[in-house]
């Protein structure tokens, strides 16, 4: 087992509003003021006590046999053995107590993890576990991480960003993701691995990289060993949906959606509420919310002229046959974004889902479905955000004169503002524009004793003056710019290094460099400093 060296860097943490990014949207944002006119698509908002209420209504057993056995079988055909994930088996031990439930958060697979808020989410599950537990001792809480294996949309996981470069696995790829061989990834694997650099942390990153992705034939298997090598030591437990025997739980619910359209009139009926009350919702419910699936193959199942359809190949079935599937090979059946939720909640004694942004808002579709399947919804949270700094990120931001939020704002605000605040000029016109208000009240007035109708002529003329002043304004401003082009310049590279592409940090950068820099010690401080029932924005500093 490769050995990671522990450097705690004891980084400072700061927070601000998730509003002040700039960078969620109002209904995000909705959420988390606890908008009551989302009440009725909640079971109830985040917090300590309301855990206590969702607790008490959890009496729908989960299958935790089953479960407990499925995880067991694939951390020990992956290769992981209780020795090297004691934490991880212990926990799945815990799941066959009927106090025992989970906190959940999903992803894809992609390859390296992918960008940093795939360590976001799954630290942020791991901190709400740790909450609970303190919150309420005599219960046990199990971060889990969902790996997304049946997803087929590779096009969104074969690369990512190291230092500003993209790395891609190139594979002409189909079917669900999880099955995917490695056998084609060496290249990327050793592009990654030499971004990384010279040193002891490099080197010890890349043993793993490369015992993950060469080592194991699948990339489900491949993305386990990854994750369990970064989060084991939290007791992470990271559960592949994609089995025949979780499946089998979920055949009714599949029969249900498929031939009786439950699903979709219940998503519809959520979305529509939504909308109603100014909410935009995320994702569209189908008739039919399943995905026929083999390997190589993952097809939407539709129904036209009184049978069931394989879209792009020449499957069908009828009713009787298409029931007959769902009840002897339900693996086959792999679920769509909106019924993917209604598969987890069924198979996990789960209290809680974290996801981004866009994960919340399509959750808020749902709660009507699973009422539908008489299951309970979990409580929602957003996961932990933040902005990783240099050690000069203040001082720098100090000599420049920009307080930390005004930096999330759009590079050409940002120089505006400053240029304002900081010229030697009087760059607006707002006192002048006032004497010609004046004025012009003066002139309508006199126009107005002498013919009524030239008002609106006045006004016309007044409208196309202020128009013409506040070009004019911009042009004083544009001008004066150049007065100070090197702290502009300055104030534009300060955004691309945190800001790659104009947006957060966190959605274009992948882990590496930070791991590079901090060895374990990068995990333990977002461990130690993400609070995921606070709902701030984090800044860190070393």
């Amino acid at each position: 087992m490769t050995k990671f060296p522990y450097f705690r860097p004891l980084m400072k943490a700061s927070c601000i509003n998730y509003s002040e990014t700039g960078s969620f949207s109002s209904t995000v944002l909705s959420y988390l003021a606890h908008d009551p006119k989302l009440d009725p698509f909640v079971s109830h908002f985040p917090s300590l006590e309301n855990f206590s209420k969702l607790i008490a209504e959890k009496t729908q057993p989960a299958n935790r046999q089953i479960l407990t056995e499925v995880l067991n079988e694939q951390y020990k055909a992956g290769g992981i053995n209780r020795n090297d994930a004691l934490a991880v088996y212990q926990n799945i031990d815990l799941l066959n107590q009927e106090n025992t439930f989970t906190v959940t958060t999903g992803h894809q697979l992609n390859i390296f993890t992918g960008p940093l808020y795939f360590i976001y989410k799954i630290v942020s599950t791991i901190n709400l576990a740790r909450d609970l537990k303190t919150a309420y001792p005599d219960k046990n809480f199990v971060p889990v991480y969902w790996m997304a294996t049946e997803d087929h949309d590779f096009a969104e996981i074969n690369h990512t960003s190291v230092y500003g470069k993209n790395i891609a696995w190139y594979l002409e790829a189909s079917g669900p993701t999880g099955r995917l061989s490695t056998q084609t990834i060496a290249d990327a694997v050793r592009e990654y691995s030499s971004s990384l650099g010279i040193s002891e942390n490099a080197t010890l990153l890349s043993s793993i990289i490369e015992t993950a992705y060469l080592e194991h034939d699948k990339l489900a298997d491949a993305t386990r060993h990854l994750v369990n090598s970064l989060f084991r030591e939290y007791g992470l437990v990271i559960v592949d949906a994609d089995h025949p025997s979780l499946k089998r739980l979920f055949a009714g619910i599949i029969e249900k959606d498929i031939l009786e359209q439950t699903s979709y009139k219940a998503i519809n009926k959520t979305s529509a509420a939504l909308e109603e009350r100014g909410f935009k919702t995320q994702v569209h419910a189908r008739e039919i919310n399943f995905f026929y699936m083999e390997d190589g193959l993952r097809e939407r199942i539709v129904f036209e002229n009184g049978e069931f359809y394989i879209l792009n190949t020449a499957l069908k079935f009828s009713s009787d046959e298409l029931r007959d599937q769902i009840r002897k090979y339900p693996e086959k059946f792999s679920p769509n974004v909106v019924m993917r939720p209604l598969y987890q909640e069924t198979i996990l004694p789960n209290l809680a889902y974290i996801g981004g942004g866009a994960e919340l808002v399509y959750w808020l579709q749902l709660r009507d479905n699973f009422l539908a399947y008489n299951t309970i919804f979990p409580i929602l949270l957003l996961r932990n955000s933040a902005l990783v700094t240099h050690e000069e990120f203040s001082s720098k931001l100090c000599r420049l004169d920009i307080c930390h939020k005004d930096v999330f704002k759009p590079s050409e605000l940002i120089k505006k503002e400053w240029v304002l605040n900081h010229s030697n000029h009087v760059l607006n016109l707002s006192d002048e524009w006032k004497e010609i208000s004046s004025i012009f009240e003066k002139i309508k007035l006199r126009t107005y004793k002498i013919d009524q109708t030239l008002a609106p002529s006045t006004e016309a003329v007044k409208a196309r003056l202020h128009k013409a002043m506040n070009n004019l304004e911009k042009k004083l401003l544009k001008a004066d710019v150049r007065n100070h082009g090197d702290v502009l310049v300055q104030i534009d590279n300060f955004k691309n290094k945190y800001f790659p592409g104009g947006g957060l940090q966190e959605r274009t950068e992948n882990f590496g460099p930070f791991f590079i820099k901090y060895g374990t010690g990068f995990i333990s401080e977002l461990i130690r400093n993400f609070k995921p029932l606070d709902s701030k924005f984090t800044i860190l500093e070393p």
